[in-house]
């Protein structure tokens, strides 16, 4: 099984009881929730109370926030934990308060944090944002942090709604948007072009598809084997068979794994490569341990992406 989706979650807190809580309950607002990318914001600055309340669903896209608000946002990420789960993850009392407070919200969507949903009907007066909509890929997979045209939307939508929020500031989020947006066309270059060779890999999820789509790399990972592996089912011998001769047989330049979801059988193949002399080119769901921002996070993965295909 998934070690990281089998780890104890907080227990469920509804709407009601949370709202019961009163006073005692937002004296004890939960610390450790805040984005990393304004975790000292209230600390560092007093006056954090003329900052616009923002709450994203994971670190990723509170760092897409963060990069956009710059010092005018306060940021709180409900996933910040690189072994936290959006799939299973359950709200606490302290992600309800944040929610009731912010001015805008901003999730994944797709299915992939279900969870934020609740929260963002407890946020009554703010502006929602859905990235996997803004996105607009065409494609079911939603695992849209990847894709940088599709990051550039969200950060656009992002200053536009800030904008609206706290009009005097308008024009420092746009710029801040398009200071952004320079540096994902700068990765987009970089990307672009690292599979002309024809090159091809194998993944343990299609947690990077937009990543290999934009270089043009092909991935060869048979379907049964993917979709077994992201639904936490039993992988197919067969499937499991013509990866691991894909591997052996050196086939692909690279082996794609999702370092979040750790299997016997992903362990297997990740031993594979290893012996192989094929590389293994760790991606996440989330931000890694001690990174708080999106764009040196992203040029670490597309990094690591050209290493592996030179």
């Amino acid at each position: 099984m998934n070690s990281r989706r089998t780890k104890s979650v907080f227990a469920a807190v509804s709407a009601l009881a949370v709202l019961a809580m009163g006073a005692t309950a937002c004296a004890s607002s939960d610390k450790a929730s805040t984005g990393s990318g304004a975790q000292n914001a209230s600390a560092a600055n007093p006056g954090a109370g003329d900052k616009i309340k923002v709450v994203a669903s994971t670190d990723v896209w509170g760092s897409v926030v963060t990069a956009v608000g710059g010092d005018k946002v306060e940021v709180t990420s409900i996933i910040h934990d690189p072994s936290a789960d959006p799939h299973s993850y359950e709200t606490t009392a302290s992600d309800a308060i944040a929610a009731k407070n912010a001015k805008l919200t901003l999730s994944n969507g797709g299915g992939y944090d279900d969870f934020f949903s609740k929260l963002a009907d407890q946020a009554t007066g703010a502006q929602k944002l859905v990235a996997v909509d803004i996105a607009a890929t065409g494609n079911e997979n939603e695992h849209v942090w990847y894709s940088l045209p599709g990051v550039e939307k969200i950060a656009d939508q992002v200053a536009a709604k800030l904008g609206e929020i706290q009009p005097a500031s308008k024009d420092a989020f746009t710029a801040n948007a398009t200071a952004f947006k320079g540096k994902t066309q700068e990765l987009l270059k970089k990307v672009t072009g690292l599979g002309a060779s024809n090159a091809k890999v194998v993944a343990t999820e299609p947690v990077a598809y937009y990543l290999l789509d934009s270089a043009k790399v092909t991935d060869a990972t048979p379907p049964a084997f993917a979709e077994a592996v992201e639904a936490e089912q039993d992988v197919p011998a067969a499937a499991l068979n013509e990866v691991k001769q894909l591997i052996s047989g050196k086939q692909v330049k690279a082996l794609i794994n999702n370092a979040q979801t750790t299997t016997p059988v992903t362990q297997q193949v990740v031993g594979d490569a290893k012996s192989a002399g094929i590389a293994v080119v760790d991606v996440t769901e989330t931000l890694p341990q001690g990174v708080t921002d999106y764009i040196a996070w992203m040029t670490k993965e597309v990094d690591s992406l050209a290493g592996a295909l030179k």
